[in-house]
């Protein structure tokens, strides 16, 4: 099944309150970036990639996002909707109310507070090709801080915001049944779900080295927008 035809659910029930002024009232998915709202980045992501189907697993104040995606403007051929799956409803458990919609095909599934260069198409394809259960993208977030190079205690050197050295889970998934049969209405998709295919070897890897952000801080929102401004986010492909 090609990009045209796999479903993308992006997970947007979230509240934002690091990226908000005290009293500000709307979800998180609704923050914006040049303008426009970071899950309107992310559907873009992949619908430049050629996915048609978007589905948005709302949550807090999901009305307002329902709103928004009526008036925004979408390629044509694109088929946005929201889904309402509760307010305090875990990551997994808003896939588990799509599940039946779902039946036994395969799907995307990512947040919908992170943006990237990564190639989604290719990164399905993949994904079909190795079997997997679920293939996530893992990535080296920037560190937020400068490294110290020490030689014993004294200092030989710094390093400005390098990449951390480790891998985490940057979200865009591909993933199937398999999937779902881990899942109930209580889950925390990062908990359980994924470490019980990890454990049984169907959970695989994408490493992507290209741009990864999450807009996690009000420093976040900052930064996106800066390179928005500029014309260089990596991540618009539209």
């Amino acid at each position: 099944m090609g990009p045209e035809a796999t479903p993308v659910l992006i997970l947007c029930g979230g509240r934002g309150t690091r990226l908000q002024h005290e009293g500000a009232s709307i979800p998180k998915a609704l923050v914006e970036i040049g303008g426009m709202p970071i899950v309107w980045h992310v559907a873009q992501c992949y619908l430049a990639a050629g996915f048609r189907k978007i589905w948005l697993l709302t949550g807090y104040l999901g009305e307002q996002i329902e709103s928004f995606v009526a008036e925004a403007p979408w390629p044509d051929g694109a088929q946005v909707e929201c889904i309402a799956t509760g307010t305090d409803t875990p990551t997994g458990g808003r896939v588990v109310a799509v599940a039946e919609r779902l039946g036994s095909s395969e799907f995307c599934l990512t947040y919908g507070d992170g943006v990237s260069d990564i190639d989604l198409a290719a990164l399905l394809l993949e994904h079909q090709q190795a079997g997997s259960a679920v293939t996530l993208t893992a990535v080296q977030p920037e560190l937020p801080f400068g490294v110290l190079d020490l030689d014993s205690d004294r200092v030989s050197g710094f390093h400005e915001k390098p990449r951390a050295q480790q891998w985490i889970n940057g979200g865009f998934l591909c993933a199937g049944p398999e999937l779902l049969a881990e899942l109930n209405v209580d889950s925390v998709l990062e908990r359980e779900p994924l470490e019980a295919l990890a454990t049984s070897g169907k959970l695989m890897a994408h490493r992507h080295r290209g741009f990864w952000a999450c807009m996690d801080t009000y420093k976040d929102t900052l930064m996106l927008n800066d390179l928005y401004d500029r014309d260089e986010a990596p991540w618009r492909r539209w």
